[in-house]
């Protein structure tokens, strides 16, 4: 079972990118998804979740109104569109999937992780 996130790299400020994370092994369609990041001497936050179905949604508010989590079950793949970044969007960003169907923030709940894109904002 893997989640294999992809689409960082090295952006302007202001700019966009889009995060791709693929699932194999198994079916993730019936799981809540996340993404999370980590920021060098940052503790990991929530950035993003998605339900099961795609209906429900939640953001960090650092986030709201610039970055879009969306998935395609048929592809077993979660995306986040992020735009207007800023030099504070740095981080590694990782997603997740929760066995459990519904959105949660708490990275303690997410089952499975995967290993990570980095994204670099510069100014």
């Amino acid at each position: 079972v893997q989640l294999q996130a992809s689409g960082g790299g090295l952006v302007q400020a202001g700019g966009s990118l889009r995060l791709s994370c693929a699932g194999s092994g198994r079916t993730f369609s019936n799981d809540g998804m996340g993404w999370f990041r980590q920021a060098p001497g940052k503790e990991r936050e929530f950035v993003a979740g998605v339900s099961a179905t795609g209906r429900s949604t939640s953001y960090a508010d650092s986030v709201k109104g610039r970055f879009t989590i969306s998935r395609d079950n048929a592809q077993n793949t979660v995306y986040l569109q992020m735009n207007s970044l800023s030099p504070e969007d740095t981080a590694v960003y990782y997603c997740a999937a929760d066995e459990r169907p519904w959105v949660t923030k708490r990275d303690t709940e997410y089952d499975y992780w995967g290993q990570g894109t980095l994204v670099t904002v510069s100014s």
